[in-house]
């Protein structure tokens, strides 16, 4: 054993262990700063000369044929890179939490060249994506990098790896504080001081060079902004419950998106060129819902558009992305969420104006919010939603009324049984692959009651003596007046009811084969 990783080393490593991690952390977050910051400079080149070519072919439309052969030739390209790593398809956080959860592997340089290249190309070409994913995965690579390099002990890596993830997160949209909370929020849902404060240094550092590149104006541009009076709170509720609604759907749209591409039974390169056709087909007639979404954001406040119209982008840009994403083209999935969220908030506040003819002063306001309360209830994490709407818009004095916004879109979402979007991803990555523990569908699970009878083949018997069916679990035996939490020395016996879990559709099995081992063998 390398010794490095054995006992000792990591005992010895782990003395003064915040310093030597903030030390290696800050320089992993110049190193992803620098290639995110690059990254989205190609991209944003990219997608720029896509919609210039847009504006050329509808003056000179015998160019098109010509500009959809280009199209097709970036997919067909995008195919041949995730076909040969499958790990840089989709966003790339999903696959992030499963390295993190050891269920999931990946060589870093190949990562960073295919997520670069293949970004940049779905991304460019218009597919509507955001960089946030590949960013993220960049980043966390790099990060894996610089442990591999430095031969790091294992027990390093991961924290560089979540290092990488947080600076990656903080050059795509300069948001520092968001890129550690999302570590701790998504990446490892718990609270760690030292997860905490070496991601937060690198993704300071990330920030700084990606400001230096950029600027320091925030992401979307709204100004002169002021709270909105708590007479008013009633419309943020409703709002957090439509949003929860909408949120639950675009969830399950994204995993029925990836089922009716699994279904056409053709070569990733093939499958992969359809979304990029479609983005020529809307680069035409829509070129507003192409990309991840920043520029449109940034635009709702200046075009008064009335209601139908911002329908119609709502619904091409919903449509848009799944069909973008269910590709499995790289690229993330925060900018157009936080497109969508936008468009909900401003056909809200429209409508509210219609409704009670009063016009609405507080358009702004509802975009923002909504583009919060969108985040919490399809990612499961509110207060990444509000720091990151926070520092990309460069306002505290939302703070109030967007955690109210995420709390009830949060609330709701989790009432109708969303889940979590990455976990829900990574869990079907995980199942296409074929890891063990893993099915396409999550089971419902179901208590069930199993009573005890005298001279039964369970009566007398230990737990761990028993033959137990598939998939259910003992969780409780009431004995008399008292429940007992079992454990495998537990001595069931004649009266006892036994609380077994199990999934759903075998329920049935398993309630029959129990009922017959607890029914007495004299009846």
């Amino acid at each position: 054993m390398n010794e490095e990783n054995s006992a000792r080393g990591i005992l010895h490593f782990w003395h003064g262990t915040k310093f030597r991690l903030i030390a290696l952390g800050l320089g992993v977050g110049l190193a992803a700063g620098i290639v995110v910051v690059l990254y989205r400079y190609v991209i944003e080149l990219s997608l720029e000369f896509s919609l210039q070519v847009y504006g050329y072919l509808r003056e000179r439309p015998w160019y098109i044929p010509l500009w959809f052969v280009v199209l097709a030739l970036c997919g067909w390209l995008t195919g041949r890179i995730v076909g040969r790593n499958p790990i840089v398809s989709g966003s790339g956080i999903p696959q992030v939490k499963g390295i993190l959860q050891r269920k999931l592997a990946m060589n870093w340089w190949k990562t960073v060249l295919a997520k670069f290249a293949g970004g940049a190309l779905s991304i460019g070409a218009g597919l509507s994506l955001g960089r946030e994913g590949p960013s993220i995965q960049i980043g966390s690579a790099i990060g894996m990098g610089f442990s591999k390099l430095l031969h790091k002990p294992k027990v390093t890596e991961h924290f560089l790896i979540t290092c990488g993830a947080s600076a990656g997160l903080a050059a795509a949209f300069n948001a520092p504080i968001a890129g550690a909370v999302f570590a701790l929020e998504e990446l490892h849902n718990s609270f760690s001081p030292v997860i905490m404060i070496t991601a937060l240094a690198s993704s300071i550092v990330a920030d700084m060079v990606s400001k230096e590149f950029f600027g320091l104006q925030p992401i979307f541009e709204f100004r002169g902004i002021s709270a909105i009076p708590l007479a008013e709170y009633g419309h943020l509720i409703v709002l957090g419950i439509i949003l929860g609604f909408a949120g639950l759907l675009f969830n399950v749209s994204l995993c029925k998106a990836q089922d009716v591409y699994k279904r056409l039974k053709l070569p990733l390169e093939l499958r992969m060129i359809l979304p990029f056709l479609v983005a020529g087909c809307l680069g035409l007639v829509l070129p507003q819902v192409l990309g991840g979404g920043n520029h449109l954001v940034n635009s709702l406040l200046t075009d008064n558009r009335p209601l139908l119209i911002l329908a119609v982008i709502l619904a091409a840009k919903y449509l848009f992305t799944m069909i973008s994403y269910g590709s499995s083209a790289p690229g993330g999935i925060f900018l157009p969420m936080l497109a969508l969220g936008a468009l909900i908030g401003l056909v809200y506040s429209k409508a509210w104006g219609m409704a009670t003819g009063a016009e609405s002063f507080y358009a702004a306001n509802f975009i923002i919010l909504a583009m919060a309360g969108f985040f919490a209830a399809v990612v499961k994490a509110p207060m990444t939603g509000i720091i990151l709407l926070t520092e990309m818009t460069g306002s505290f004095s939302n703070l109030l009324s967007m955690g109210l916004v995420c709390l009830a879109a949060y609330v709701t979402a989790d009432a109708l049984g969303s889940k979590p979007v990455y976990e829900l991803l990574l869990h079907r990555y995980l199942s296409n692959k074929g890891v063990p523990g893993y099915t396409a569908e999550e089971k419902h699970k179901v208590l069930l009651e199993i009573a005890v009878h005298p001279g039964s083949p369970m009566d007398r018997k230990r737990i761990r003596d028993i033959r137990w069916p598939d998939r259910c679990l003992v969780v409780g035996i009431q004995k008399g007046s008292s429940e007992v939490i079992p454990t495998g020395s537990t001595r069931i016996a004649s009266g006892d009811s036994l609380v077994v879990l199990a999934d759903e559709d075998t329920a049935s099995q398993v309630e029959s084969t129990l009922a017959g081992q607890a029914a007495s063998k004299f009846s």
